[in-house]
């Protein structure tokens, strides 16, 4: 998938709210915006969140740029079917955030899965995320076991996230 003739956010002048330095509500905020462009499975979408030149360590993938996130997330997303997402604050600082999460998938053969993780995330002054690592787990789990049971897209605002969940 090509990005040629797609305008960047710093081509364009265009800001991502919320910005840094961050506060509790806006971090919490920053965090929701990232878990719903995550559950659109748009992977171009999803790299406008990113500077051009973003970095990411994901696993043991290193994807640099907007074009490489869209090859990696068009990958995954066509691997991890039924995926569904909920990440949650950990910590913040004045540019910088750090989530737990988890998201279930299945496989082709119909296998599912939950995946949990962190991230630590960075931002430039334009609220673009410039830096990305993360570190996840996959466990296999029964159908009867998911908890993430919404339609695909976006989580329901009155879905429990990781913490009511107890996961």
């Amino acid at each position: 998938m090509s990005l040629i003739g797609v305008k960047t956010d710093k081509q364009s002048g265009e800001l991502r709210p919320p910005l840094p330095p961050f506060t509790r509500e806006t971090a919490t905020q920053k965090v929701r915006m990232a878990e719903d462009g995550w559950n659109s499975r748009d992977p171009v979408k999803v790299s406008l969140a990113y500077t051009p030149d973003s970095y990411w360590r994901n696993r043991a993938e290193f994807p640099v740029g907007r074009e490489q996130i869209v090859e990696f997330l068009t990958r995954k997303w066509q691997r991890e079917i039924e995926y569904r997402l909920i990440k949650e604050l950990w910590a913040y600082t004045e540019n910088r955030i750090a989530v737990r999460f988890a998201y279930e998938w299945s496989d082709a053969e119909g296998n599912w899965f939950r995946s949990y993780g962190n991230e630590n995330w960075e931002f430039d002054e334009q609220g673009l995320m410039q830096n990305r690592h993360a570190s996840i787990n996959d466990l296999a789990i029964d159908e009867t076991d998911r908890k993430f049971r919404w339609p695909q897209g976006r989580r329901p605002d009155d879905h429990p996230g990781l913490s009511e969940l107890g996961l």
